[in-house]
Formats: structure tokens, C-alpha cells, sequence
């Protein structure tokens, strides 16, 4: 007897990491007869995917746990879940907290996700912890939802670098690897399905394999090559990657797989090597511009971008005067900043020396502010070339407009005759750049 199909409402916070696994619960649970819903009312379970690397996304999600009290006390079958970092973070106390949560389950247990909720609808309230013998298990996405041309596939979890200021560790436990035969498999599962961009992602990329005894080991550029392989695909991109794993053989592959994109997200959080230090990163800002300098001649027309932190715990006028300095020397494409705050459980919490909250915001302003001229000179130098670009769909309100994305990363508008297809790749000539994409005129159809 077919089991009645039931709703579920899934709220994501955060990394992109959390939106892979969204869809993976959502594929899970589908399996079970539940149904996604857009209508937070009508669900029959609301799972509240959480991140707690920055405090805005932590806030979120708390704020939305709040306005379920409400909505569970009204319908009392209604099973509320907490999943990801800070379900992780928090695990019982979340329980014994907040009576209307039936479901709190940490990054590494989404794949018995319906089993839990099963147990949860009879009544059972349950936090389930991490393990210290997690495997991720073979998983092939279903592509009947999602997008039709490009796809994220997981292929580690985890963190091993215990940054200070950094809950990863605490909240997805130690570095795992994917099976190598999997995630060949599900890239080629999603190849044979139309997917024509895939991007790997983890929480450091670079140290793929490390976890994996020597014998059997295989690196995260055997990987590249071996995903670069599967003939249907067009582009492979990748991230996060941490600077101090960031190997010869992993930039070689810049210059040698034409499917690589050209597009490096490379964290550097500080330019001050006294800052670097206390944070735990394990390289120097000489280190850092050497790996630099490698990317550019392996692939000269790569854009770099990157994560930077202003107002760590004793970061001085001096400490931040290097990281101006370094934006002009590297003179990144663009750059996600933020004003330092502690997080439960990382070691800069208890750092003396902590800098006032205006001064965070000054520096974060004169920042952002010239980067953003930085990122306005780059894209300028795109005027008058021709990029190969994937179509992502027709630009809303705007006729004979379309919208693509560069290997570069870049968003592209675009005018041409079309129509065209998402996943299409097509040359466009820039004509015009703007502060956060650049726009031009179709060139010719390229596939």
C-alpha cells in the first residue's frame, strides 16, 4: 500500500556545503513520500539547516526556530528538525531548550535523516551526535529537481586545521574523504543527465585523500584529471581550498585540463603574517604570494578571489595596513570580508585584545571600499574581448536579454537572437563593465 504523501518544508543557512545537503535530505526524504513545499504552513516536517560559522546565519536560524513554537503548537504532529552546524554545535541542549524541536542531527548524520523523523513523528525527541568512525556512504542525486545544466557534488567533509577562529572542526568533525569510485560515479550519474558544470566541493579540498592510508591514497589532483575525464562535461570547478595544502600538482592542473575553470577562491583572512599566526593558518603572506605567482603562470588569465577577516583579536593599524597592502599587490577580482566576532568553541574567544567593534566597522569599510574599485578596474580589463560563456537563463524583465556566467566566475548579460538553452555555451563580446558582472552582445555559438 502506497504510503500518503506527506510535505516537507527545508529552510537553508549558510555555505554552499549546506545547500548540497539540503538536497540531499530533500532527496532522502522524497523517498519516504514527503513532498516539497514552499508553504512553511502546510508542511508536515520543517527541517531548519543551520550554520553557525558566522553569527548572522546562526541568528537566522534561531529566529526561524522561534516562529515555529507557534506554528507547532497549533499542529502538534508538525516534526520540527535541526540539522547542520549548529544542530551539531548545540546537540542536546537544543532538546532541552526548545520543547517544540523533535530532531536535532549534525552534518555527518543527514543520510538517516528519514529513519529519524520516523522516529520522531512517534514520538521519540532525538539529538543524534557525530562519530569518529564516519564514512560518507555511496550517494547518487535524483535530477528531477535542481537545476538542470550544473550541480555541487560533495567529495569530503570535515576539517583537520582547527583554525582559531574556525567552529568546522568542532561542527563537522575531522576530514573525510569521499570514495574516489563514488564520486566518479555520481559526476558521471550526473553527466549522462544532462549536467554540464559540476563543481566539487568541501571544507578544504586541497588536503583530499590525506585521510586515506598511503597505500590506497588519492590526491585531490588525480581527481581533477579524473572528473576532467567524463566527456559530457563542459566546466569542473571547485572549493574551498586552504593555501598551505595548495601543491605544484594541484596549479599544474591549471595549465594542463581545458574544463578546469578559471576562477581560484583562495582564503587569505589576513595580510599580516603576526595575524596569520594567531589565527592558526600555517602559512606567511610569502608563502601565500608565491602560491600566487604560481596560479598567474599556470593560467595568466585566472581570477583570484578570497575570504578576508578585519578586527581579529589584536590586529593592530600596522596588521591592517599589510592586508591594504596585500589587495593592491594581488589585486583580487573581488573578496568576501567580515568583521571578526567570536563563535562557540573556537579558540579566539578567549584571545585578549579584542578590537572594538567601531574600529572593526571602520576597517571594514575602508576595505571593501577600495576592493570594490579593484573589482571595477578588473572587470574593465574584459571590455573589448571575447569570453566563452554558459547560458543560466533569460534575464528576468529585460527582452532579449540573457544571463551567463564566465569561466572567470563573472556574470555576463548578454543580448543575442536566441533562444538558448541553460547549460549552452556560447562566445559573447564584452562591451560594457559594470560593478559586479559585465555585458555584452552574442558572438558566436561555441557548442
Amino acid at each position: 500500500m502506497t504510503p500518503p504523501e506527506r510535505l516537507a518544508y527545508i529552510e537553508t543557512f549558510g555555505c554552499q556545503m549546506n545547500e548540497r545537503d539540503s538536497e540531499i535530505m530533500a532527496q532522502l526524504l522524497a523517498g519516504r513520500a514527503y513532498r516539497q513545499t514552499s508553504d512553511l504552513k502546510a508542511a508536515d516536517v520543517v527541517v531548519v539547516n543551520t550554520c553557525s560559522i558566522r553569527g548572522k546565519a546562526e541568528q537566522k536560524a534561531y529566529s526561524l526556530l522561534g516562529r515555529l513554537r507557534r506554528l507547532k503548537a497549533n499542529k502538534p504532529s508538525l516534526v520540527v528538525a535541526v540539522t547542520g552546524c549548529v544542530a551539531q554545535q548545540e546537540g542536546q541542549g537544543l532538546i532541552d531548550r526548545m520543547p517544540h524541536v523533535d530532531l536535532v542531527v549534525g552534518p555527518q548524520h543527514i543520510y538517516r535523516l528519514p529513519e529519524l523523523v520516523a522516529e520522531a513523528a512517534a514520538g521519540h525527541r532525538v539529538a543524534v551526535a557525530q562519530s569518529d568512525a564516519f564514512v560518507i556512504p555511496p550517494f547518487l542525486p535524483d535530477l528531477a529537481s535542481g537545476s538542470s545544466y550544473k550541480r555541487f557534488v560533495t567529495i569530503m567533509q570535515g576539517c583537520n586545521n582547527f583554525c582559531t577562529y574556525c567552529v568546522v572542526p568542532y561542527t563537522r568533525g575531522r576530514e573525510v574523504s569521499r570514495g574516489f569510485g563514488d564520486i566518479i560515479a555520481e559526476v558521471e550519474h550526473l553527466a549522462r543527465h544532462g549536467i554540464r558544470e559540476i563543481t566539487l566541493i568541501g571544507q578544504n579540498v586541497n588536503s583530499y585523500g590525506l585521510d586515506q592510508p598511503r597505500e590506497a591514497r588519492r590526491t585531490f589532483p588525480e581527481l581533477l584529471r579524473a572528473v576532467a575525464e567524463v566527456e559530457e562535461l563542459r566546466r569542473v570547478r571547485f572549493t574551498t581550498s586552504n593555501p598551505k595544502d595548495l601543491s605544484d600538482e594541484l596549479m599544474a592542473c591549471f595549465a594542463e585540463l581545458p574544463k578546469l575553470c578559471s576562477h581560484f577562491h583562495l582564503p587569505v583572512q589576513s595580510g599580516a603574517n603576526a595575524v596569520l599566526k594567531r589565527m592558526n593558518r600555517r602559512y606567511t603572506i610569502e608563502t601565500y604570494l608565491d602560491r600566487v605567482a604560481g596560479l598567474r603562470r599556470a593560467r595568466p588569465e585566472v581570477a583570484l578571489t578570497t575570504d578576508i577577516i578585519v578586527g581579529f583579536p589584536g590586529e593592530t593599524d600596522a596588521d591592517f595596513a599589510a592586508t591594504m597592502e596585500l589587495i593592491e599587490t594581488v589585486r583580487y577580482h573581488s573578496a568576501f570580508s567580515f568583521k571578526y566576532s567570536d563563535r562557540p568553541h573556537a579558540k579566539s574567544a578567549a584571545f585578549p585584545d579584542k578590537v572594538a567593534e567601531e574600529v572593526k566597522g571602520e576597517r571594514l569599510t575602508v576595505l571593501q571600499a577600495r576592493q570594490q574599485e579593484i573589482t571595477e578596474e578588473r572587470n574593465r580589463e574584459y571590455e573589448g574581448t571575447v569570453l566563452e560563456v554558459m547560458v543560466e537563463s533569460e534575464a528576468a524583465n529585460r527582452d532579449g536579454q540573457w544571463a551567463a556566467r564566465a569561466s572567470s566566475n563573472h556574470v555576463v548579460n548578454f543580448t543575442g537572437p536566441g533562444p538558448y538553452t541553460p547549460g549552452q555555451l556560447v562566445s559573447v563580446h564584452i562591451d560594457e563593465a559594470c560593478a559586479h558582472s559585465l555585458r555584452g552582445r552574442i558572438a558566436c555559438l561555441t557548442c
